[in-house]
């Protein structure tokens, strides 16, 4: 039987909010975890849980950045901003071999 993977969701926040946070929730120094920042620490968690999985199935990354690019010009209502903020969420992502676990269930 394959494993099943599941994914490490504090890791996934660690990653898109301190690289992608298109709407500016955070304050410079503040983490999702901090106390006051908890209540709406799940603001962006459907976004990138989506992007994780997309990757982990094997959508390419242009196609990965380009959907955190549409979330945040269509979804959000923000203009263009370039690709930085999406390139890298997607590299890291990509990089961080803890971000899934495994399990035989």
């Amino acid at each position: 039987m394959t494993p099943r993977a599941k994914l490490r969701l504090s890791r996934l926040r660690d990653i898109g909010w301190s690289l992608w946070d298109p709407i500016g929730l955070l304050e410079p120094g503040q983490k999702w975890d901090d106390d006051e920042c908890r209540s709406f620490a799940d603001e962006y968690d459907s976004y990138l849980v989506q992007a994780a999985g997309q990757l982990r199935r094997g959508v390419s990354e242009a196609a990965v950045v380009t959907y955190l690019i549409k979330i945040e010009t269509e979804h959000m209502g923000l203009g263009f901003a370039g690709t930085a903020r999406a390139d890298a969420v997607v590299a890291a992502i990509v990089a961080d071999d803890q971000l899934w676990t495994f399990s035989d269930v």
